[in-house]
Formats: structure tokens, sequence, C-alpha cells
């Protein structure tokens, strides 16, 4: 399809480009071709695909597995192609919010959830949080993100792009870049760059083994409340969250694990997180009451 085409397909439809959906629709055939030839997808593979829109990415999906699960949100969407008949037959249209349905409950059983997508930027953010929320059950994700929020789930400590997601990513997942997409490939025409990136949940990746056992949830909570706010030193940002009983506490715990209470969360890695978590879960009482929210 061409920006012109796509447009008139839209107007006849009595559609448009949803806004609050963050939809900007593909236009071009060998963007999503080449994002599935990126994917590594099996004839015998069963994919979600969040965000239909008008099926170009949908198309080429299912030429190369055996099923695509396809989750729209726009009620238009999903009736110009139940009038038209335009998807292919081993295409389940389900018309749904991806951010309220059970992505296990669509899993083949005894399989790990494998999602292909052009992420709507408008709920990216959200996405990621529930992939990693449900990460044991997932084989990977090949999904395109606004630039920005792709190169945040790849920053090193110590950048402003660190934050949160990127610490829990990495405690579950490896994220690789795989395609950067212009603006003029979509319609309407995003103002920011696109990034096409996987992230790799199975096999487990080498760093996510090496970190053992630990509380997912604990950590969770350690992350987000260390980065709520991000002037906040570690111990204020713990402080806030309600981690420990009293300062002084905190302060031990957080010096028993050969950090300084003054450093800020966008300098620790990964690992000093995971430790940080084991060091609350064996060492200090928390308090069942207090929570961190996401981001």
């Amino acid at each position: 399809m061409t920006v012109r085409s796509t447009s008139h397909l839209l107007k006849r439809q009595g559609l448009a480009p949803h806004k609050k959906l963050g939809q900007n629709f593909l236009v071009h055939e060998r963007t999503p071709k080449r994002i599935v030839d990126l994917a590594g997808l099996h004839p015998d593979d069963r994919v979600i695909e969040v965000g239909v829109g008008l099926g170009a990415l949908t198309r080429p999906l299912a030429a190369a597995c055996a099923q695509v699960i396809g989750l729209e949100a726009d009620a238009g969407i999903v009736r110009l192609h139940q009038e038209q008949q335009d998807l292919p037959a081993n295409v389940e249209l389900i018309h749904t919010d991806v951010l309220k349905v059970d992505l296990a409950a669509l899993a083949a059983p005894n399989q790990r959830l494998k999602i292909v997508a052009n992420l709507p930027y408008s709920i990216s953010s959200p996405f990621l949080f529930r992939l990693i929320d449900r990460a044991e059950r997932m084989d990977f994700a090949v999904v395109m993100l606004q630039k920005e929020m792709a190169l945040r789930l790849m920053a090193q400590p110590g950048t402003k792009e660190y934050g949160a997601p990127t610490v829990l990513l990495a405690a579950c997942a490896e994220v690789r870049p795989l395609l950067a997409v212009d603006p003029a490939e979509f319609h309407p025409r995003p103002k920011v760059d696109s990034l096409v990136i996987r992230i790799i949940f199975q096999p487990r990746p080498a760093r996510v083994q090496a970190l053992g056992d630990f509380d997912r949830a604990l950590l969770a909570r350690i992350v987000h409340a260390a980065f709520g706010q991000r002037r906040k030193t570690l111990l204020n940002g713990l402080a806030s969250a309600g981690l420990a009983p009293d300062k002084a506490s905190l302060v031990r715990t957080i010096e028993a694990c050969g950090l300084a209470p003054s450093v800020r969360a966008e300098t620790l890695a990964l690992e000093d997180f995971v430790h940080l978590s084991r060091a609350f879960s064996s060492g200090m009482p928390i308090n069942p009451c207090a929570s961190s929210s996401s981001p």
C-alpha cells in the first residue's frame, strides 16, 4: 500500500487514524516483510500480533507461521476486516484492549508467548511492564517502539535514558536492536523515528541466569521506589516507599550491600538492585502495607 491508498481506504470506510489509540499505519510492504524475516518465525508457530491495523504486518506474519492471533482495540478497524474478509484464513482477529486481555490465555497449551507488533506508542510503556510481569510465560517479543523508548530499554547505568524499565527488563530478558524505521513508512507520519527490537526471554540470557533466584516482586518494588523521583538519593527514594521501619535500619541494609545511601538509582547496575532485594528479603522486615507504583 501507499500513503494515498491507505488514506483512501480509511475514508471509504468512514475511518481515520485514532490519536488516542496511537495509530500510525505501515504503508510500504518491504518493512513489514523485513520485520517478519528478522523475527525468525517457524512454520508451526502461533504468534500474537498487537495492533492489527490495516493488516500490513498481519499478512506476512500469516504467511510465515501457523496461526496469528490479532488483537485490535479499534472497533472500526475490526469491522473493516470483517466486512471485507481480507485477512488470511489462519488469522484470528479479536476486538480487545491488550492492556486488559489475559495474554497467557492466548498461548497454546504448554507453549510460551511469541509476540510480534507494530506497537502503538501510547501503550508501549504499560505493555512492556505487562511482558515483564509475565516473563515466565514469554518466549520472545519483536516490537516496534518509538526510538527513544527502545534506547531506554538498552541504556547503561549513569545515562539519562537508564530507568526502571531498563532494570526490570534486564532482570528477565535481553534486548537487541533489529531495524530502524523512518517516519515516512507510516500514515500518518509520526514526528519521531522508530526502532524494532527483539526482547529475548527464552532461552534465558546468560546475565539473567547468573542472577540466580530472587524475589521478583520485591525487586520491582525496590526499583520503582528508587526511580520514583530521580533527583532523590537511593536512601530517600527507598524511605518514601516504606520499605523499612526507619531510616537507620534502611541505611544499614544499603551499606550492607556495599552501596552508599547517597548514591542515585541511575548509577546502580542490575546486580546492585538484585543484591538489595536479597538483603531486604532476608534481613529486614518489610512493611506489607506500603507499595510503589509503576511508571
